[in-house]
Protein backbone atom coordinates (compact mmCIF):
# COMPACT_ATOMS: atom_id res chain seq x y z
CA UNK A 1 0.00 0.00 0.00
CA UNK A 2 1.03 3.68 -0.75
CA UNK A 3 1.85 5.17 2.56
CA UNK A 4 2.59 8.36 4.20
CA UNK A 5 4.66 9.27 7.28
CA UNK A 6 1.40 9.75 9.08
CA UNK A 7 0.68 6.22 8.32
CA UNK A 8 -2.64 6.91 6.13
CA UNK A 9 -3.10 5.46 2.53
CA UNK A 10 -4.38 6.21 -0.77
CA UNK A 11 -6.93 5.84 -2.78
CA UNK A 12 -7.96 6.59 -6.99
CA UNK A 13 -10.96 5.79 -7.89
CA UNK A 14 -13.01 6.55 -11.28
CA UNK A 15 -17.07 6.71 -11.14
CA UNK A 16 -18.11 9.42 -13.14
CA UNK A 17 -18.87 12.68 -12.07
CA UNK A 18 -16.32 13.57 -9.62
CA UNK A 19 -18.54 15.55 -7.44
CA UNK A 20 -21.08 12.68 -6.47
CA UNK A 21 -18.01 10.08 -5.94
CA UNK A 22 -16.01 12.88 -3.65
CA UNK A 23 -19.39 13.61 -1.43
CA UNK A 24 -19.89 10.28 -0.68
CA UNK A 25 -16.59 9.35 0.40
CA UNK A 26 -15.86 12.38 2.20
CA UNK A 27 -18.57 11.36 4.73
CA UNK A 28 -17.19 7.89 5.42
CA UNK A 29 -14.95 7.23 9.02
CA UNK A 30 -11.53 6.56 8.87
CA UNK A 31 -11.56 9.16 5.32
CA UNK A 32 -9.19 11.91 6.04
CA UNK A 33 -9.45 13.95 2.56
CA UNK A 34 -11.04 13.38 -0.78
CA UNK A 35 -9.53 15.32 -3.83
CA UNK A 36 -11.62 15.30 -7.09
CA UNK A 37 -9.01 15.63 -10.30
CA UNK A 38 -8.09 13.93 -13.30
CA UNK A 39 -6.02 10.22 -14.35
CA UNK A 40 -5.81 7.53 -17.05
CA UNK A 41 -4.65 10.03 -19.83
CA UNK A 42 -2.02 11.23 -22.16
CA UNK A 43 -1.80 14.92 -21.36
CA UNK A 44 -0.05 16.55 -18.49
CA UNK A 45 -2.19 19.73 -16.41
CA UNK A 46 -5.15 19.06 -18.11
CA UNK A 47 -7.73 21.41 -17.36
CA UNK A 48 -12.11 20.35 -17.11
CA UNK A 49 -12.59 21.80 -20.37
CA UNK A 50 -10.20 19.78 -22.12
CA UNK A 51 -11.14 16.19 -20.09
CA UNK A 52 -15.18 16.70 -20.35
CA UNK A 53 -14.02 17.27 -24.30
CA UNK A 54 -13.19 13.14 -24.39
CA UNK A 55 -9.85 13.90 -25.94
CA UNK A 56 -7.58 13.89 -23.42
CA UNK A 57 -8.23 10.22 -22.29
CA UNK A 58 -8.25 11.06 -18.46
CA UNK A 59 -11.26 10.02 -16.66
CA UNK A 60 -13.03 12.19 -13.60
CA UNK A 61 -11.48 10.41 -10.58
CA UNK A 62 -11.30 11.08 -6.63
CA UNK A 63 -8.09 10.72 -4.71
CA UNK A 64 -9.10 9.60 -1.12
CA UNK A 65 -6.63 9.51 1.66
CA UNK A 66 -7.62 7.20 4.25
CA UNK A 67 -6.94 5.58 7.89
CA UNK A 68 -6.31 1.97 7.56
CA UNK A 69 -7.03 1.42 11.06
CA UNK A 70 -10.53 3.14 10.71
CA UNK A 71 -11.58 1.93 7.28
CA UNK A 72 -9.45 -0.72 5.11
CA UNK A 73 -9.10 -0.41 1.04
CA UNK A 74 -11.35 -3.64 0.94
CA UNK A 75 -14.27 -1.27 2.95
CA UNK A 76 -13.16 1.47 0.36
CA UNK A 77 -14.07 -0.57 -2.48
CA UNK A 78 -17.21 -2.22 -1.30
CA UNK A 79 -18.41 1.80 -0.93
CA UNK A 80 -17.64 2.16 -4.60
CA UNK A 81 -18.72 -0.69 -6.42
CA UNK A 82 -22.31 0.20 -4.66
CA UNK A 83 -22.25 4.00 -6.12
CA UNK A 84 -21.70 2.97 -9.72
CA UNK A 85 -22.75 0.78 -12.64
CA UNK A 86 -19.75 -1.27 -13.55
CA UNK A 87 -21.37 -2.62 -16.72
CA UNK A 88 -21.07 0.87 -18.06
CA UNK A 89 -18.46 0.68 -20.86
CA UNK A 90 -19.89 4.30 -21.91
CA UNK A 91 -19.74 6.33 -19.40
CA UNK A 92 -22.08 6.52 -15.67
CA UNK A 93 -25.38 7.74 -15.64
CA UNK A 94 -26.35 10.69 -17.18
CA UNK A 95 -22.50 11.75 -18.41
CA UNK A 96 -21.74 9.72 -21.55
CA UNK A 97 -18.51 9.39 -22.52
CA UNK A 98 -14.77 7.29 -21.61
CA UNK A 99 -14.19 10.66 -19.61
CA UNK A 100 -17.09 9.77 -17.21
CA UNK A 101 -16.44 5.83 -17.64
CA UNK A 102 -15.39 3.48 -13.95
CA UNK A 103 -12.19 2.30 -13.14
CA UNK A 104 -9.73 1.29 -9.69
CA UNK A 105 -6.53 2.91 -10.17
CA UNK A 106 -3.92 1.21 -7.81
CA UNK A 107 -0.90 2.53 -6.17
CA UNK A 108 0.73 -0.76 -5.26
CA UNK A 109 0.51 -4.48 -5.85
CA UNK A 110 -1.30 -5.13 -2.71
CA UNK A 111 -3.71 -2.88 -4.21
CA UNK A 112 -4.20 -4.58 -7.75
CA UNK A 113 -4.75 -7.97 -6.37
CA UNK A 114 -7.70 -6.80 -3.61
CA UNK A 115 -9.09 -4.86 -6.14
CA UNK A 116 -9.04 -7.89 -8.74
CA UNK A 117 -10.93 -9.90 -6.11
CA UNK A 118 -13.23 -7.35 -5.51
CA UNK A 119 -14.27 -7.23 -8.84
CA UNK A 120 -14.43 -11.11 -9.24
CA UNK A 121 -17.09 -11.04 -6.34
CA UNK A 122 -19.18 -8.06 -8.03
CA UNK A 123 -19.22 -10.19 -10.70
CA UNK A 124 -20.22 -13.05 -9.45
CA UNK A 125 -22.94 -11.61 -7.11
CA UNK A 126 -25.48 -12.13 -9.48
CA UNK A 127 -26.98 -8.55 -9.63
CA UNK A 128 -25.80 -7.86 -13.05
CA UNK A 129 -26.78 -9.53 -16.41
CA UNK A 130 -23.75 -7.66 -17.92
CA UNK A 131 -20.34 -8.13 -17.99
CA UNK A 132 -18.48 -5.77 -15.48
CA UNK A 133 -16.33 -3.74 -17.35
CA UNK A 134 -14.71 -1.22 -14.95
CA UNK A 135 -10.98 -1.21 -15.46
CA UNK A 136 -8.05 -1.50 -12.83
CA UNK A 137 -5.46 -0.71 -13.68
CA UNK A 138 -1.98 0.57 -12.23
CA UNK A 139 -1.89 4.53 -10.70
CA UNK A 140 0.30 6.81 -12.98
CA UNK A 141 -0.33 10.66 -12.48
CA UNK A 142 -3.41 12.38 -10.98
CA UNK A 143 -4.20 15.61 -11.72
CA UNK A 144 -6.32 18.15 -9.34
CA UNK A 145 -9.45 19.40 -10.90
CA UNK A 146 -9.90 23.43 -10.61
CA UNK A 147 -10.44 24.54 -6.94
CA UNK A 148 -14.52 24.99 -7.77
CA UNK A 149 -14.99 21.78 -8.21
CA UNK A 150 -14.01 20.64 -4.76
CA UNK A 151 -16.26 19.92 -2.37
CA UNK A 152 -18.98 20.81 -4.95
CA UNK A 153 -21.39 19.56 -3.20
CA UNK A 154 -21.24 21.60 -0.16
CA UNK A 155 -20.42 24.85 -2.06
CA UNK A 156 -23.06 24.52 -4.11
CA UNK A 157 -25.70 22.48 -2.58
CA UNK A 158 -28.86 23.20 -5.23
CA UNK A 159 -27.21 23.04 -8.16
CA UNK A 160 -25.74 19.46 -6.69
CA UNK A 161 -29.13 18.56 -5.73
CA UNK A 162 -30.69 19.02 -8.62
CA UNK A 163 -27.75 17.33 -10.71
CA UNK A 164 -27.66 14.40 -8.67
CA UNK A 165 -31.30 13.98 -8.59
CA UNK A 166 -31.69 14.27 -12.17
CA UNK A 167 -28.69 11.56 -12.90
CA UNK A 168 -30.24 8.77 -12.51
CA UNK A 169 -27.25 7.47 -9.66
CA UNK A 170 -29.14 7.19 -6.84
CA UNK A 171 -32.45 5.29 -8.51
CA UNK A 172 -30.01 3.02 -9.76
CA UNK A 173 -28.22 2.44 -6.87
CA UNK A 174 -31.88 1.49 -4.80
CA UNK A 175 -32.83 -0.51 -7.87
CA UNK A 176 -29.93 -2.59 -7.61
CA UNK A 177 -28.72 -2.82 -3.78
CA UNK A 178 -32.29 -2.08 -2.23
CA UNK A 179 -30.87 -2.68 1.73
CA UNK A 180 -27.42 -3.61 0.44
CA UNK A 181 -27.06 -0.07 -0.66
CA UNK A 182 -24.32 1.68 1.20
CA UNK A 183 -24.40 3.46 4.76
CA UNK A 184 -22.34 5.95 6.33
CA UNK A 185 -21.38 3.38 9.27
CA UNK A 186 -21.05 6.81 11.87
CA UNK A 187 -24.94 7.29 11.47
CA UNK A 188 -26.38 3.91 12.79
CA UNK A 189 -30.24 3.54 13.98
CA UNK A 190 -29.90 1.88 17.65
CA UNK A 191 -31.83 -1.14 19.36
CA UNK A 192 -34.92 -0.57 20.01
CA UNK A 193 -33.79 -0.83 23.75
CA UNK A 194 -31.44 1.63 23.53
CA UNK A 195 -33.98 4.14 21.84
CA UNK A 196 -36.45 3.51 24.65
CA UNK A 197 -33.45 4.75 26.79
CA UNK A 198 -32.50 7.52 24.98
CA UNK A 199 -35.52 9.38 23.52
CA UNK A 200 -37.98 11.06 25.47
CA UNK A 201 -41.40 9.75 25.19
CA UNK A 202 -42.78 12.43 22.43
CA UNK A 203 -39.47 11.86 20.46
CA UNK A 204 -40.54 8.17 20.22
CA UNK A 205 -43.72 8.82 19.18
CA UNK A 206 -42.86 10.83 16.47
CA UNK A 207 -39.92 8.98 14.85
CA UNK A 208 -41.34 5.46 15.41
CA UNK A 209 -44.53 5.41 14.98
CA UNK A 210 -45.66 9.00 12.82
CA UNK A 211 -46.62 10.78 15.48
CA UNK A 212 -46.94 14.74 15.23
CA UNK A 213 -46.16 17.26 17.89
CA UNK A 214 -47.68 20.37 18.53
CA UNK A 215 -47.32 24.09 16.63
CA UNK A 216 -45.70 26.43 17.96
CA UNK A 217 -44.76 24.48 20.87
CA UNK A 218 -42.34 22.18 19.63
CA UNK A 219 -38.24 23.08 20.54
CA UNK A 220 -37.30 24.90 17.26
CA UNK A 221 -40.14 26.20 15.40
CA UNK A 222 -39.02 29.71 16.08
CA UNK A 223 -35.23 28.82 15.84
CA UNK A 224 -33.11 31.06 14.44
CA UNK A 225 -29.64 30.73 15.46
CA UNK A 226 -27.24 29.43 12.61
CA UNK A 227 -25.88 25.38 12.72
CA UNK A 228 -27.68 22.12 11.13
CA UNK A 229 -30.21 19.91 12.09
CA UNK A 230 -29.54 16.02 12.12
CA UNK A 231 -31.38 13.17 13.15
CA UNK A 232 -32.25 12.80 16.77
CA UNK A 233 -31.83 9.17 16.34
CA UNK A 234 -29.06 8.34 14.15
CA UNK A 235 -27.24 11.54 14.38
CA UNK A 236 -27.35 12.00 10.69
CA UNK A 237 -27.45 15.42 9.28
CA UNK A 238 -30.67 16.76 7.42
CA UNK A 239 -31.34 20.03 6.97
CA UNK A 240 -29.21 23.23 7.27
CA UNK A 241 -30.77 26.69 9.16
CA UNK A 242 -29.45 28.36 5.62
CA UNK A 243 -32.55 26.66 3.86
CA UNK A 244 -34.93 27.46 7.62
CA UNK A 245 -37.89 29.85 7.16
CA UNK A 246 -40.92 30.88 8.61
CA UNK A 247 -43.38 29.20 6.66
CA UNK A 248 -46.42 30.39 10.09
CA UNK A 249 -47.18 27.03 10.56
CA UNK A 250 -45.75 26.34 14.33
CA UNK A 251 -43.47 23.90 12.78
CA UNK A 252 -39.54 24.18 11.82
CA UNK A 253 -39.66 24.51 7.96
CA UNK A 254 -37.29 24.42 5.20
CA UNK A 255 -36.73 24.73 1.70
CA UNK A 256 -34.41 21.53 0.70
CA UNK A 257 -32.49 19.12 2.46
CA UNK A 258 -28.52 19.56 3.64
CA UNK A 259 -27.56 16.96 0.72
CA UNK A 260 -29.72 15.34 -1.89
CA UNK A 261 -29.77 11.96 -0.89
CA UNK A 262 -30.21 11.85 2.92
CA UNK A 263 -34.51 11.98 2.82
CA UNK A 264 -36.70 9.27 1.68
CA UNK A 265 -40.61 10.21 0.78
CA UNK A 266 -43.58 8.47 1.34
CA UNK A 267 -46.94 8.76 -0.02
CA UNK A 268 -49.02 8.90 2.94
CA UNK A 269 -52.94 8.22 3.05
CA UNK A 270 -53.53 8.87 6.62
CA UNK A 271 -56.43 11.46 8.60
CA UNK A 272 -57.99 10.99 4.53
CA UNK A 273 -55.74 12.82 2.74
CA UNK A 274 -52.40 12.20 0.25
CA UNK A 275 -49.49 13.76 1.56
CA UNK A 276 -45.47 13.19 1.10
CA UNK A 277 -44.16 11.82 4.04
CA UNK A 278 -40.31 12.64 4.69
CA UNK A 279 -38.25 9.68 6.63
CA UNK A 280 -34.23 9.80 7.42
CA UNK A 281 -32.12 7.24 4.83
CA UNK A 282 -30.41 5.69 7.67
CA UNK A 283 -32.48 5.22 10.62
CA UNK A 284 -35.69 5.63 8.62
CA UNK A 285 -36.96 7.91 11.68
CA UNK A 286 -40.31 9.98 10.72
CA UNK A 287 -39.68 13.39 10.41
CA UNK A 288 -42.51 15.11 8.91
CA UNK A 289 -43.82 15.74 5.56
CA UNK A 290 -43.02 18.01 2.31
CA UNK A 291 -45.33 20.19 0.67
CA UNK A 292 -45.22 22.33 -2.69
CA UNK A 293 -45.92 25.52 -1.14
CA UNK A 294 -42.60 26.78 -0.21
CA UNK A 295 -40.61 29.89 -0.97
CA UNK A 296 -37.90 29.72 -4.30
CA UNK A 297 -35.23 28.52 -4.92
CA UNK A 298 -36.92 25.14 -4.97
CA UNK A 299 -41.05 25.94 -3.79
CA UNK A 300 -40.66 23.35 -1.45
CA UNK A 301 -41.52 23.15 2.02
CA UNK A 302 -40.36 21.08 4.32
CA UNK A 303 -42.51 20.47 7.90
CA UNK A 304 -40.73 18.95 10.17
CA UNK A 305 -41.12 17.70 13.80
CA UNK A 306 -38.90 19.62 16.27
CA UNK A 307 -39.07 16.02 18.27
CA UNK A 308 -36.98 14.07 15.06
CA UNK A 309 -34.17 16.57 15.39
CA UNK A 310 -31.12 18.00 17.63
CA UNK A 311 -29.83 21.18 16.56
CA UNK A 312 -26.04 21.59 15.82
CA UNK A 313 -24.79 24.94 16.59
CA UNK A 314 -21.84 26.48 14.24
CA UNK A 315 -19.43 26.97 17.17
CA UNK A 316 -20.48 23.24 18.05
CA UNK A 317 -19.99 21.42 14.51
CA UNK A 318 -16.36 20.64 15.11
CA UNK A 319 -16.72 19.02 18.50
CA UNK A 320 -19.62 17.25 17.30
CA UNK A 321 -18.03 15.29 14.79
CA UNK A 322 -19.55 17.77 11.66
CA UNK A 323 -16.59 19.56 11.15
CA UNK A 324 -17.01 19.07 6.89
CA UNK A 325 -20.89 21.36 7.09
CA UNK A 326 -18.51 24.54 8.78
CA UNK A 327 -18.14 25.80 5.07
CA UNK A 328 -21.96 26.28 4.88
CA UNK A 329 -21.51 29.00 6.76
Amino acid sequence: MEKNTAGLETATLAGGCFWCIEATFEKLDGVIDVVSGYTGGHTDNPTYGEVSSGKTGHAEAVQITFDPEQISYEEILDVFWRQIDPTDGGGSFVDRGSQYRSGIFYHSEEQRVLAEDSKRVIEQSGRFDQPVVTEIVPHERFWEAEEYHQDYYKKHSVKYTFYRSMSGRDKYIDRVWGKDAPTERRYQKPSEGELRERLTALQYKVTQQEGTERPFDNEYWNNKDEGIYVDIVSGEPLFSSRDKFDSGTGWPSFTRPIQADVLVENVDKTLFMVRTEVRSKKADSHLGHVFDDGPQPTGLRYCINSASLKFIPIDSLEKEGYGEFRDLF
